[in-house]
């Protein structure tokens, strides 16, 4: 497959074949052309099968993993592979994010204005045109609800433009994040090196299930184990930021515990222990940042 495209849309995904089938449609209808890259966590559903039409007919690149690498090691295996080529940038995702026909061309319109940027962060809202909680971006000026682009200094992996020599001078995502955080660390890290932006012009749709972002206090206890590796990360990350960082991942795993104590239905216990186990973790859990090549 030969192509002449700048940018690379990178989708990681895992077992929603469906929603990923979408996620691809909305991108062949980009106005701005990008090549379409899969990288997929060796879905067990029929993934493969259900994109070899798009394969076949050159829509998409399809690499797999050969094994589940989480959000963090997909992204990192993503980026690791678009490096080999010729991209200058890269439009990261999750494979339920729906883009619009102008969603790319909203941010290339700023990465002209701001060569320098080290990524952009697209406005994200849920299915019902609301903003969708869990994408929120931490901005260092402005506000969410803006016309025009705000310094950001924090975003998430859904519709993130990523320029290659960034990924370059910073690194890859943290793969041993496994799920959760991996996007905290890595645009805050980027944020300290380079100029990064929030283009509330570019908007996207983000199909999660419920627009509430995620609470272990509520949350069905067939997910509760996922949770360790959101407290690890963050741990990790507020041990790297140290200062002000530590003050608040302490007050928020206090919150958090009185919140379970309050309003969990069930397994009390059990989402204190994930809590307070996952904290721990975090203050010996040391991973390296890999270089991009």
């Amino acid at each position: 497959m030969i192509s002449t495209a700048e940018t690379a849309a990178l989708i990681v995904t895992y077992n929603r074949k469906d929603l990923l089938k979408e996620c691809i449609k909305a991108l062949i209808c980009s106005q701005t052309p990008c090549d379409i890259i899969v990288i997929d966590n060796a879905s067990t559903d029929g993934t493969q099968d259900t994109l070899q039409d798009f394969v076949d007919q050159g829509v998409i690149i399809y690499h797999n993993t050969g094994a589940n690498l989480g959000g963090a090691g997909g992204f990192n295996f993503a980026l690791k592979t678009a490096l080999k080529q010729k991209y200058e940038y890269f439009w990261i995702m999750d494979d339920d994010c729906i883009v619009q026909p102008d969603s790319l061309t909203q941010l290339m319109r700023v990465a002209k204005a701001h060569p320098d940027f080290g990524f952009l962060s697209s406005r994200v809202l849920w299915t019902d045109g609301t903003r969708c909680r869990m994408n929120e971006q931490k901005l260092l000026e402005g506000a969410l609800d803006a016309d025009k682009p705000q310094r950001c200094r924090q975003a998430t992996f859904v519709s993130l433009l990523l320029r290659a020599a960034a990924v370059r001078k910073a690194g890859l995502p943290i793969s041993e994040f496994f799920i959760w955080g991996d996007d905290v660390e890595y645009t805050r890290r980027l944020s300290k090196m380079l100029p990064c932006w929030y283009v509330p012009a570019s908007t996207v749709i983000h199909k999660t299930a419920n627009n509430e972002g995620s609470n272990i206090a509520t949350d069905a206890a067939a997910r509760l184990p996922r949770y360790r590796f959101a407290y690890r990360n963050e741990v990790y990350i507020a041990k790297k930021e140290k200062g002000s960082r530590i003050l608040y991942q302490g007050a928020k795993i206090l919150y958090h515990s009185a919140r379970v104590l309050i309003k969990a239905p069930d397994h009390k216990l059990e989402r204190l222990g994930i809590i307070w186990s996952g904290s721990r973790e975090g203050l010996t859990f040391d991973p390296r940042v890999e270089k991009a090549q």
